[in-house]
């Protein structure tokens, strides 16, 4: 049996954690999708966004080793948009490291900001 660890302990909160996680990949995927290749439908992003997700909780619940479940996420990402969007390999190449560049840019962004308003004296 494998034991998820989050700070309140139960299934509901790794859920909400992968669903948020689904939703701000599916919002970067569109972000970068519609940068590289134009007018893009917002539905593909979110046929994209919850695969990273998934990976990387499983393999937070198993222990992977980071850098593989990276790996496998990237490849993942990459895959899907090159069948969702039917470009070439270059091109979904170059979608795939737009959307991991957006997503961690952003995502500092937030965690920056979260952290910010923690610390704002009361």
């Amino acid at each position: 049996m494998v034991v998820l660890q989050t700070a309140s302990n139960t299934p509901l909160a790794v859920a909400g954690t992968a669903a948020l996680l689904a939703l701000f990949l599916s919002i970067t995927a569109h972000l970068a999708a519609r940068n590289v290749l134009g007018d893009v439908p917002v539905r593909k992003a979110f046929v994209v966004g919850p695969v990273p997700a998934a990976i990387a909780v499983v393999s937070t619940a198993f222990d992977v080793h980071p850098y593989l479940a990276i790996a496998v996420a990237l490849t993942a990402d990459g895959a899907l948009i090159g069948y969702l969007y039917g470009e070439s390999r270059r091109m979904t190449a170059y979608v795939t490291l737009i959307h991991a560049v957006v997503s961690v840019l952003l995502g500092s962004v937030l965690v920056s900001l979260y952290l910010l308003a923690l610390s704002a004296p009361s």
